[in-house]
């Protein structure tokens, strides 16, 4: 379930994140970045767990204008998430750069073996890495979402820490972490179920397992 605690209590970045977790060493923009997203209105709240390597879920993901506040929370926590995407994002040089300053990693998602075993290896060099992934893989209503966050997780030992934007309360919300088993039948109910309640941009959009958890 939702860390129903951790939302009365300050704002996540109100509090200092703890020494093992990476951090992009801004100065500037994490001041920027907390005074844009009080402006908009929203808040982080929640916990991350003082861990150096963990896999972040990015749910649900449902319209463009979610990154319009995904990334002002990533600055404002100083917190160095690299993000995997589509290669065809890095066409355009200025673009580019930007993306790569904010934490994005071009993926060609048409060699999805080679990617995950990739992502496997990146946290097996022991260097600090939060990685985040959206498993929905479209901001369309879908069916099932993409394993491959579970089997990075499980492959490299790390934490999944889901993450949820709710739009009725204005909160990005960090949750409670989930250690694979190796088991995904057995662990992905203890994923899916923090997402209950959760709101969306387009609520019609949401993808089949956040609908059953609805209903």
């Amino acid at each position: 379930m939702s860390d129903t605690k951790s939302t009365n209590r300050r704002p996540l970045t109100q509090r200092k994140l703890g020494d093992l977790v990476p951090k992009r060493g801004g100065i500037i923009s994490p001041l920027l970045a907390r005074r844009m997203l009080k402006l908009l209105g929203w808040k982080v709240v929640g916990d991350i767990p003082n861990v150096s390597q963990a896999v972040f879920l990015a749910l649900p993901h449902t319209s463009n204008l979610d990154g319009l506040y995904a990334i002002p929370t990533l600055l404002a926590l100083d917190l160095d998430i690299k993000i995997m995407g589509k290669q065809s994002l890095f066409k355009l040089p200025v673009f580019r750069e930007f993306l790569r300053w904010v934490g994005i990693i071009p993926i060609n998602r048409d060699a999805k073996g080679s990617v995950l075993q990739a992502s496997i290896d990146r946290f097996k060099t022991g260097k600090p890495l939060f990685l985040g992934l959206s498993p929905e893989g479209t901001r369309s209503y879908t069916e099932t979402w993409k394993s491959g966050f579970y089997y990075i997780a499980a492959g490299a030992n790390v934490p999944i820490i889901p993450v949820a934007m709710d739009y009725k309360t204005k909160e990005v919300r960090f949750m409670t972490p989930v250690m694979p088993t190796g088991d995904i039948e057995a662990d992905m109910p203890k994923i899916v179920q923090q997402y209950k309640g959760i709101v969306p941009k387009h609520p019609e959009r949401l993808s089949k397992p956040l609908q059953d958890i609805n209903k």
